[in-house]
């Protein structure tokens, strides 16, 4: 495995799973580059300018093929850009650009299941601004301010209204709530496993309701993954098969599609050790993850997954600079999972290895249903 000598940065792909994007080159002369993904073969357009981008400029694909770019000038200034190919040149829209406070941090959220709107945070020394930079009528645009210091964001359903943010209120622990950006920004609490735990919203599925979370409740001081179920009041469960010594494991994908049945969903998660990285795959009602070579060249924590179950992971060489592997999941049989617990406190480990922790509060948005509701006024 090792580097790929070409790439520099994260790789991001759309919700639709048509386009992605990453910053490539090398040395001083990295650009923007565009993947396709849904044809026959993938394949990439380099989009180059002028004036190479800096290292580590945040880009983000959007659902008709343009490229967004964020780049930060002066200090606190950043400047918004989309690019697309026009024959043998880059063309460039400009958007306009955005004033960040405190230390001038600005954080590009995942794409917006919409494909047309993008949204970036500022984090102040108390409250944090959500804007839109991409996809509105003007410009960008502050979109809410919400109170504390913010940071992730995942999205929780298919139209772009609802997001989760993992919050900090002063010298509190992390929560993450849901913001609902057609109510100003209204704030509601979405998780909060143990009154002093630290939970995290990693990744979440809007067809079946699945959510990936990370939380200190079950061990005070040391992260657990675990999952729960968005509209459910069975309690969070933290997997034993998901904690592996000396690697760090972390979600990055979840098969869409199946409606209504989270134990089912195949969740794709990168593995990191001293001896690289690699994929590990599981499903909720298996309980066992199953651990997979890469190929060479994985643009690790990238990838996405077909309904029908196959895991698509994008890899870059010298001989293949746009490649997309599949990766089935080994066969095993499910295993029936326990009832839930009832009691409160500390975390309980099962005989088949599964730990589940009581919710002090439900997992689900009881207090901002995801349906029914009006824009604010």
């Amino acid at each position: 495995m090792g580097p790929v000598p070409t790439g520099h940065g994260a790789f991001t792909i759309t919700t639709n799973g048509a386009y992605a994007a990453r910053l490539a080159g090398s040395g001083d002369a990295l650009y923007a580059e565009r993947w396709t993904l849904d044809g026959p073969e993938p394949y990439a357009v380099p989009l180059p300018l002028a004036q190479p981008e800096e290292p580590g400029t945040p880009l983000l694909p959007l659902a008709d093929g343009r490229v967004l770019v964020a780049r930060r000038v002066d200090g606190r200034r950043h400047t918004f850009s989309l690019l697309y190919p026009t024959g043998p040149e880059t063309g460039e829209l400009m958007l306009g650009s955005v004033e960040a406070p405190g230390t001038g941090e600005l954080t590009l959220l995942p794409p917006s299941p919409d494909g047309i709107c993008a949204y970036a945070l500022c984090v102040g020394r108390d409250t944090t601004t959500l804007w839109l930079v991409a996809g509105g009528a003007f410009g960008p645009e502050q979109v809410a301010e919400v109170r504390g210091r913010c940071s992730g964001g995942v999205w929780l359903d298919r139209t772009g209204r609802m997001l989760a943010l993992d919050r900090r209120l002063g010298d509190g622990p992390v929560k993450a709530v849901a913001v609902d950006l057609e109510r100003g920004g209204e704030v509601t609490p979405l998780l909060q496993i143990a009154e002093d735990s630290h939970d995290r919203l990693l990744l979440a599925d809007p067809d079946s309701g699945l959510l990936l979370i990370r939380s200190d409740a079950p061990s005070p001081g040391h992260d657990r993954l675990g999952w729960g179920v968005l509209g459910s009041l069975l309690p969070v469960r933290f997997p034993e098969c998901l904690r592996l010594d000396d690697a760090a494991v972390t979600p990055f994908a979840v098969q869409p599609g199946q409606v209504l049945v989270p134990e089912g969903c195949g969740v794709a998660l990168r593995i990191d050790a001293a001896a690289g990285s690699w994929v590990g795959m599981w499903r909720p009602s298996a309980r066992r993850m199953s651990q997979l070579g890469v190929p060479a060249g994985w643009l690790a924590g990238a990838g996405l997954w077909t309904p029908e179950g196959v895991l698509r992971l994008p890899y870059a060489t010298a001989g293949t600079p746009c490649g997309l592997a599949a990766l089935e999941e080994p066969e095993q049989p499910p295993v029936p999972e326990p009832g839930p617990v009832t009691g409160r406190g500390t975390g309980t480990g099962t005989g088949t290895g599964t730990g589940a922790f009581k919710v002090c509060r439900p997992v689900p948005l009881q207090q901002a249903p995801l349906t029914d509701r009006g824009p604010a006024r």
